[in-house]
């Protein structure tokens, strides 16, 4: 098979100068003159007999066609990139940094981690835990998993931009003591008036469940309020009340026996969690790499 490509150190100087809309900051990155990598990038359009870039005062801009041609090119680095570094390993130290909301880290992540270190054990990992999302505007993460909407105002010019891993509902959980004392026939209303665990930024959720349900929103009895949903099903499994909390959270409590199911009632989530690639590290290998694995692994996952 005859492959028709250009040299492979143009389609580098291409992809570097349109990452960095310069020439000089390629040729930085690539340890190149800038005459050097203007030279590539002109031979590269003369072979291809289009323009790529606009040459500008400052900078250069790309021409619709070179627009249309870095993202295929782009891809075909990582691939490559990310293809090397899994069958071959990593080519000195290799570490990425990941921060994580704690509850999810605990919960979802940490527990998937040894699949990831048993398949690149030559990447070393480092959580940063957080309990409320910040912006993704510091140089010491390479990726960033959230819970929101997916639209976050830092996300501007970051080209790793942000993936779903998972569409998220929320399902009713509490100690099998608490559940038996309630009654085998206790149902959402009862559930509420039995003392409910509510976790911060979420409330009002339990009266989206009773409308969702076609039932009557009242005052809840008396509970607490938790910053966390890793507190609130702590709390849950002392037997004091019931929460409300994502289903991929309570999973592994409900697989202990820890808790319970008391109603068959779900809250689809209009948020789910993301992750994003910092700018400036989305194309690394072991970037690529993680995030690649992580999106994998609940494609794949069954559905709780």
């Amino acid at each position: 098979m005859s492959y028709q490509l250009p040299p492979v150190a143009w389609l580098r100087a291409f992809e570097a100068a349109a990452r960095h809309s310069s020439f000089a900051a390629a040729a930085g990155e690539l340890n190149m003159t800038s005459a050097a990598i203007s030279h590539q990038i002109r031979s590269l359009e003369k072979r291809l007999g289009f323009g790529l870039f606009e040459r500008l005062p400052r900078g250069v801009r790309l021409t619709d066609m070179g627009a249309a041609y870095v993202p295929a090119v782009r891809k075909a680095f990582e691939d490559l990139s990310v293809a090397t570094l899994g069958i071959f390993g990593s080519i000195g130290d290799r570490t990425l940094r990941i921060r994580v909301p704690i509850s999810y880290a605990s919960l979802v992540l940490v527990p998937r981690l040894p699949e990831f270190r048993d398949a690149y054990p030559g990447i070393e990992l480092q959580l940063c835990t957080t309990i409320w999302g910040d912006g993704l505007n510091s140089e010491s993460v390479d990726v960033d998993i959230r819970y929101g909407d997916g639209n976050w105002p830092d996300q501007n010019g970051n080209e790793g931009g942000c993936e779903k891993i998972s569409s998220e509902a929320s399902i009713v959980v509490c100690s099998p003591d608490h559940a038996e004392a309630l009654g085998p026939d206790a149902g959402l209303t009862e559930l509420c008036l039995g003392n409910i665990i509510e976790i911060m930024g979420c409330e009002g959720m339990w009266d989206d469940l009773m409308k969702l349900n076609g039932l009557h929103t009242r005052q809840h009895s008396a509970g607490i309020k938790s910053d966390t949903s890793l507190i609130a099903l702590e709390y849950a499994a002392t037997g004091k009340g019931s929460v409300l909390v994502l289903d991929a959270f309570a999973q592994p409590y409900l697989n202990s026996g820890r808790l319970v199911q008391p109603v068959d009632a779900r809250l689809p989530s209009r948020q789910a969690h993301y992750v994003m690639r910092r700018a400036g590290s989305q194309h690394a290998p072991e970037v690529l790499l993680f995030t690649e694995w992580l999106l994998d692994s609940f494609r794949t996952a069954p559905s709780f």
